[in-house]
């Protein structure tokens, strides 16, 4: 895959997961591992490129230490390496899944398959586990019944997201898993489904697809609860594709996950913000959407309208002022050529 990333963080020595990415970095892929304060000190795998806090510090300055240490949201700094790198597109996951053979093969922005409508939030599990009631953490409880309609796409849809899903142990909420015990297998012959405009759902950081237009839509808030991090940023994504006239595709499980060891009951605490008040962002981003109509940058309206409501804090501002920027000397960088020596410094 020409110029296609894989963005990875963590704590952990490497795990399964990373060994398959080794081996798809020996067929074409590129992989870079942002490491945190409390990974391994001789991390490492063959063909990806490991940044420990200090090669962060190297390559991005004032914004490596900006950003929280054990955190997630450090995966950001990746984001940016891959950026700076040349980057055509963008494939995160995590260090517990485990890629199929069909993990990023054959991807494109253009995408057909279903589109699925519905007035307010749906539930995409649905389309793609029909037997069976699951939902995707961040979906409001009161609404994981609620499947909207597919249709047959008549053309295919610009799709510079796509969330792919995740067998066995999918990203679902606590809920879920207090209440559920097996596994989840999804339907891997099920077509692609397309977020039609006024529908909302969220999508994960967990084997998600971004194309060059959608890289500044990559941030991962870091003054927020670590549940709804990924979630508050897909909202943001959404609002902003569909402004664009563009959307969000889900496709069928590329990967299965083992998961790294969690306390369901921590996670349901740091959930229950988004249980209460993902509606309201929502509606929120919607009106910010209607108004602005298309026109100017709208993502960082989009961010300062959860700022308004209290959901992102005055601590994340700064941040995602520099993030913008960021993304912008990075992309410059790609365009000029100006990342090799940094990249020979990793």
């Amino acid at each position: 895959m020409s110029q296609g990333w894989i963005v990875v963080t963590t704590i952990n020595p490497p795990t399964p997961a990373i060994e398959r990415i080794s081996r798809l970095c020996a067929n074409g892929w590129s992989a870079v591992v942002i490491g945190d304060t409390k990974t391994p000190k001789d991390w490492n795998s063959p063909g990806i490129t490991y940044l420990n806090v200090e090669d962060q510090r190297r390559h991005f300055g004032a914004l490596a230490d900006a950003l929280p240490y054990r955190h997630y949201c450090r995966k950001n700094l990746g984001y940016l390496y891959a950026i700076r790198h040349g980057a055509e597109l963008i494939l995160e996951t995590d260090d517990d899944n485990i890629p199929y053979d069909s993990f990023g093969v054959g991807v494109s922005p253009e995408v057909g398959g279903r589109l699925v409508e519905g007035a307010g939030w749906v539930n995409i599990y649905s389309h793609f586990a029909p037997t069976s009631r699951i939902w995707p953490r961040g979906l409001p409880l009161d609404a994981i019944n609620d499947d909207g309609r597919a249709i047959p796409l008549q053309v295919p849809v610009r799709c510079p997201i796509q969330q792919f899903l995740v067998d066995n142990d999918p990203d679902v909420d606590a809920v879920f898993r207090l209440t559920h015990r097996a596994p989840v297998y999804f339907g891997r012959d099920s077509a692609p489904a397309v977020l039609a405009p006024g529908a909302w759902t969220p999508f994960n950081s967990q084997n998600t697809l971004f194309f060059p237009e959608a890289f500044p839509l990559l941030y991962l808030p870091c003054h927020v609860s670590f549940r709804m991090t990924d979630i508050w940023r897909s909202f943001v994504a959404q609002a902003t594709l569909h402004g664009a006239g563009s959307s969000v595709a889900f496709h069928p499980p590329t990967a299965e996950q083992i998961r790294n060891p969690h306390d369901l009951m921590l996670d349901f605490g740091d959930e229950v913000i988004g249980y209460m008040r993902n509606r309201e962002i929502a509606r929120v981003l919607q009106n910010v959407l209607e108004k602005a109509q298309g026109h100017g940058d709208i993502a960082p309206q989009l961010w300062n309208a959860l700022h308004g409501i209290d959901i992102i804090p005055d601590a994340e501002m700064p941040l995602l002022d520099a993030w913008f920027k960021a993304v912008a000397v990075a992309s410059s960088e790609a365009i000029h050529g100006e990342s090799g020596n940094r990249s020979n410094a990793a």
